[in-house]
Order: C-alpha cells, then structure tokens, then sequence
C-alpha cells in the first residue's frame, strides 16, 4: 500500500523543501545601545529579534525589548556602572551565562552600543566574545563621543573600540561628530540632529535583514551576507532611496556615501554585496546605471555580487542596499562650516516616545530628554 507521501519527500508531484530562515538577533547594551533599539522598535524595524542589557534596571524597565537582560546582579545591585568600563566589562562577566543562553540559536548578532561610558564600553567586547565563540556572525555598531566631550570619554571609547574590534567579524562606527557634515547648526533642533544619528543604527541593521528576509528575483541571502561580512574588519553598510527621473544614479550615490559613517564611502572596499529593492517598474538600464556607478567606485579587484527584489509597494521608488567591507583606514573627521552643510532628510524617523534614563547615556542622548 502506497501512503500519502512518498519516502523521497515528493508529494503530489512537487518536492517539499526545508527550509531554516536566518535568525538575526539585536543586543543594545548600555544606555545608547537601549535606546537605539527602542527607535528600531518604534520604526517597525521586522524580521529581527531585540535584546536589551543593561546594569541599571530603572533603564531596563523602560525598553520595549522583548527580552531584557540585568547585567552584574550581584556587583552592582541594579545600578548604573557609573561611567566606568571595568564594572561594566565585571557586570558581563558575571553575566556570561545569561548571556549565552539568549544569544543561542542566533545565526547574526548585532551588537549595538554608545562607546565611552561604562556598561557598553566594557560590556559591548564580552558579549561579542561570547557570540562569535559560538560560531554567530557578529557585527557591532557603535558612536563615539563628540569632540567636546570629556576627554577620558573619548579615552574609553577609543579602547573600547580597540577591544571590540578583537571579538567581532564586522564593526560599523558612527563618530556623533559627524553629524555637523550634515546640518546647519544654527538652524538645526538638537533632537532633530540627534534622530539623525540614532536612525543611522537602524538602518545598518535593515539593510541586513531585508537581504536575508526577502525573497528576490535574483536572491541573496545569508551565506552572502556571510561572506561579505565574516572577519571582515571595517565595514560601511548603507541605504538609498529615491523616486523621479534619475532615480537609480540618486539612490546608489546615497547608498554608498554615507557622510554620517567613519567609512564614509565604499572607496577600497575589498567585498561589495548591493541589493536592489523595487516595484515591477524597475528597468534594465538602472540596474546597469547602479551597477556601473559603484563599480567605479572601488577596486577592479574587488569581489562583487549583487541581488534584486520585487516589492510592489515601492512603487516609483527604489532602494539601494550596499554592504561592503575589507575597508582601509578612514580619515580624521572633518567639521564643515554651517554655510557648507547639506539639507537634512525631509523626514526622520519618529524619535522614540518613551524617555529611558540617563544612566551610561552619554551626554548627548541625556540631553535629548529635554527636548520630549
């Protein structure tokens, strides 16, 4: 007697795949790191899984994570690290095991973070550590301390940076500096500039995920993203959008010149992956136009590849999504005059509701809270 389904797993004519999805998890430890995974979560930010970790458990109560973590229990008693790295980096290590236990059956780790405090600074290198001991693909993505902040602030965000950089495949900075490349500051809401440089965050983790989540006509999924981004060193992984006439050309130049990035372009990048996301109205020459103007953009040598995707509800827009890394140095950042600065986004995305103390937050993000 024949039964339903065949020993070699065809039914009705049709093989029946297996199919495992990439699990993407997002850790914001620390204050910074808190708060930038609330603006994913506010944004709609899908596909991934988000962690908060935190010593100071006033902070933890007000994250909108699915899973909050209290770091160092017992060293600290539900307080802050009060700027310190090394109570910070303590707090982690007593964590380990909770640690491990949340980062498993996670195939990408994101570990998000505002360097120069105390529980991301000393926390942020443990939790890599322990990730990528694991086999986990683990990219970090932090801020540094603007220029006038307190100069052992920026002390312990250059070694924590030094130490992070040991334990992740991939690590996407953002100096604070940089946003005054970009606004006007005479004219310029300090929380509008801060949405900016908060949404930076969120889109370094979107530009991921939408590779791996969406199907594409011509796809690319994980094991890519993997082989752009596996002990890869410096990296810059950016986004473009842009409808009208010379949409294609607007949205590659915005994907891979992203002035709010240590990396600002992708110039000498050894490892270039570009997804391109559109409606059914995506014609041949933009794909040649995006394609051409990034390949001028690097190395002859470098390794390339590129996907797209069909999405429908785009419809007269497109998106550029470029990952590329094997980055050399980048330069010094440059302060421009208010005259030289460029037009902000017309719109930013919506800062994220809830206040979320201001312990380990540098002083920036605490002052984001008067503005509410």
């Amino acid at each position: 007697m024949i039964g339903n389904n065949n020993d070699d797993g065809i039914r009705r004519g049709r093989p029946e795949f297996s199919e495992s999805p990439a699990v993407i998890k997002v850790i914001g430890i620390g204050g910074a790191g808190g708060n930038a995974v609330n603006r994913m979560i506010n944004c709609g930010l899908s596909g991934v899984e988000f962690i908060a970790m935190n010593t100071d458990v006033q902070v933890l109560r007000s994250s909108l994570a699915g899973t909050r973590i209290q770091l160092g229990k017992e060293l600290l008693a539900g307080l802050g690290a009060g700027g310190s790295p090394e109570k910070g980096r303590l707090a982690a290590e007593e964590s380990k095991d909770r640690i491990r236990e949340v980062v498993t059956g996670a195939d990408m780790l994101f570990i998000t973070a505002g360097m120069g405090g105390g529980t991301g600074t000393g926390g942020a290198p443990i939790v890599a550590e322990i990730a990528r001991s694991m086999g986990i693909l683990t990219v970090g993505v932090v801020t540094t301390p603007f220029e006038y902040e307190l100069q052992i602030r920026r002390k312990q965000a250059n070694q924590g940076i030094d130490e992070l950089k040991k334990h992740v495949d991939t690590l996407v900075t953002i100096p604070n500096d940089k946003i005054f490349v970009v606004i006007d500051e005479r004219t310029t809401h300090l929380e509008q500039a801060l949405v900016i440089i908060d949404d930076v965050l969120r889109q370094a983790v979107q530009a991921i995920s939408e590779i791996i989540v969406k199907p594409g006509i011509m796809n690319r999924d994980f094991n890519d993203v993997k082989a752009i981004l596996k002990d890869a060193g410096e990296a810059h992984i950016g986004m473009g959008e842009a409808s009208g006439e010379d949409r294609a050309r607007t949205a590659a130049r915005k994907a891979t010149e992203n002035p709010l990035l240590e990396n600002v372009s992708i110039a000498g990048a050894r490892k270039i992956l570009v997804n391109i996301t559109a409606s059914a109205k995506l014609m041949t020459n933009e794909v040649r136009e995006i394609m051409e103007l990034i390949r001028d953009a690097v190395s002859p040598e470098a390794d390339f590849a590129y996907g797209t995707v069909r999405d429908d509800d785009m419809e007269d827009r497109l998106k550029v999504t470029v990952v590329a890394s094997g980055l050399p140095p980048a330069p010094k950042t440059l302060r421009k005059t208010p005259a030289q600065s460029k037009t902000l986004p017309e719109h930013p995305s919506k800062p994220p509701e809830k206040s979320h103390g201001n312990v380990e937050i540098p002083a920036y993000l605490s002052w984001k809270k008067q503005f509410k």
